[in-house]
């Protein structure tokens, strides 16, 4: 009896000891992802969100925007550029739940799947959530594919209907994150195809376990993660928007890394020994868009009036303060084609009230500004930009009301064209200016849904940027898109506001976490020391 008693007592004991070294990681995010599939989401809240349980093909190394092997070990191209044939890895479990247990590893007919789901109208789940797969439709994937076919379990060719010079980055980019075909067949039998979306499955190093809107996204620990057991046990996404909040939660222990700190506060996180203050050059940009489809801002005359009446520099040192410079061009300074000649419009504000007088408004006009609800890496403070602009604006006759919505509702209404006058802005996703220039001024992304907010389409500036995505000689490319910035800046859809450093913090107890060029957050490497 005894013997049994010093067992128990033994068992409890390593129980206890288990449990108190379990490891949770809390991170202050901004706001509540669109979606936990990456298909299903534009923005990097929702790109971050679901990347922890998703792997792609191919993917970013970590800390560049240089593309390498993921689920796809190995990979050829053609010599004419529109044939990639993809490797695939052996030995890749999916994740299980509690009504899918996977049979199988990761081969072929998962990639097949999660293309097709996109791309394919007849495919059984194209529209099973209601959504229009807005990045692949923006980045023109549904055109420029022509198949992707199984060779074998291990091999998967893709033949484009022409060459693509950022094609692979694009397939790095999460919306092409690889889910397993055979939770979608079982989801059919059991008749709930929506929950492909609502409780994902991929081959990630997290596990989902549960999303409360406002709250927190929760995920666990992948055991059977191909790159190794990440060191936490569990990862929570705290959903906290307001970055004076995030900060006093990092700073109480009740989250560890946090996102997008105010730049006022970044003197308080470098003075609290407790804390770390990570940054980097970002690739982002912060803009104005004017709505063009619409009068008065169809009017090239009301557009470069706008773009005169507002002070950017003082928007910089009041809300940016030391961390961000002031934009002209719509990609940032530190990538490649930057037209450094570009002469931006000055601020003018008597100039700006003769060209809105020239334009018909010789007493002004009243219009919406929306501004964002949450901070951005791109715009730590959307409302009081706005209230910066409101200002600028009046002094030349024209009166704003201000608008916001919640962040998921906001830019949905922005993609559907709502707003007449909106703060958005974007952080590159892979590292090539076609991810700002086609994408966000694009002729093809004007659409309703799109990621044109401007809702502009300029025919000569569209040629150049689609001709630019079919040459691979970045020399080339980078001319094109030279004579495109000067088109963008003479035909004024946008004010360029600002492009920002962005920070991150995190305590001190954190090791492995680094802030990523493209947006991402990456926790598989990231571990607590006490």
């Amino acid at each position: 009896m005894k013997a049994r008693i010093l067992a128990i007592a033994a068992a409890v004991i390593a129980f206890s000891a288990t449990a108190s070294q379990a490891k949770t990681l809390v991170f202050c995010s901004e706001g509540n992802p669109e979606s936990l599939n990456p298909q299903l989401v534009t923005t990097t809240t929702g790109m971050n969100a679901g990347r922890p349980m998703f792997n792609n093909l191919v993917e970013f190394v970590p800390g560049t925007t240089r593309v390498g092997p993921a689920l796809a070990e190995s990979w050829t191209v053609s010599e004419d550029g529109t044939e990639y044939t993809f490797r695939l890895r052996r030995g890749i479990k999916f994740h299980s739940n509690a009504v899918f247990k996977p049979t199988r590893e990761f081969n072929a007919d998962d990639v097949l799947f999660s293309f097709n789901r996109q791309w394919k109208p007849d495919h059984p789940f194209h529209n099973t959530s209601g959504e229009s797969y807005d990045y692949f439709r923006d980045l023109g994937m549904p055109e420029l594919l022509e198949s992707v076919e199984k060779l074998d379990d291990r091999t998967v060719r893709i033949r484009l209907t022409r060459a693509e010079a950022p094609f692979l980055a694009d397939v790095a980019m999460p919306f092409n994150a690889i889910l397993s075909a055979e939770y979608g067949e079982q989801l059919l039998k059991m008749g709930q195809p929506e929950q492909l979306d609502r409780e994902p499955i991929g081959t990630g190093p997290f596990t989902f376990a549960g999303y409360q809107r406002d709250v927190s996204v929760r995920y666990r620990a992948f055991a059977d993660y191909w790159q190794g057991r990440p060191a936490v046990d569990t990862l929570v996404f705290s959903i906290t928007p307001n970055p004076a909040v995030r900060l006093a939660k990092l700073r109480a222990g009740e989250c560890h890394i946090m996102a997008f700190p105010d730049p006022a506060d970044l003197k308080t996180i470098t003075d609290d020994p407790e804390l770390t203050l990570l940054q980097q050059e970002g690739l982002n940009v912060g803009y104005l868009a004017m709505n063009t489809g619409r009068p008065p801002f169809n009017d090239l005359r009301v557009r470069r009036a706008i773009n005169m009446a507002i002070d950017k520099r003082a928007i910089i040192d009041a809300v940016y303060q030391e961390t961000g410079t002031v934009a002209k061009n719509p990609i940032p300074p530190t990538m490649w084609s930057y037209n450094e000649t570009i002469v931006d419009y000055s601020y003018d504000p008597e100039a700006a009230r003769r060209l809105l007088a020239e334009a018909g408004y010789p007493q002004g006009l009243s219009t919406d500004l929306w501004y964002m609800p949450v901070s951005r890496p791109y715009n730590p403070n959307g409302r009081r930009v706005a209230e910066m602009i409101e200002v600028d604006l009046a002094r030349i006759g024209i009166h704003v009301n201000l608008v916001t919505e919640e962040w998921n509702t906001y830019r949905v209404k922005l993609q559907a064209g709502v707003p007449s006058l909106a703060l958005y802005g974007w952080t590159s996703d892979n590292g090539d200016p076609d991810n700002f220039l086609h994408l966000l001024l694009g002729c093809a992304t004007a659409r309703p849904g799109g990621n044109n907010i401007a809702k502009w389409c300029n025919p000569a500036y569209d040629d150049l940027v689609s001709r630019a995505k079919v040459i691979t000689d970045q020399a080339q490319r980078e001319r094109l898109y030279g004579v495109a910035q000067a088109i963008f800046r003479d035909d004024a859809p946008w004010v360029p506001l600002a492009h920002s450093v962005v920070f991150m913090a995190l305590r001190k107890e954190v090791t492995g976490f680094r802030i990523d060029p493209i947006g991402r957050h990456l926790f598989e490497g990231v571990d607590l020391v006490q």
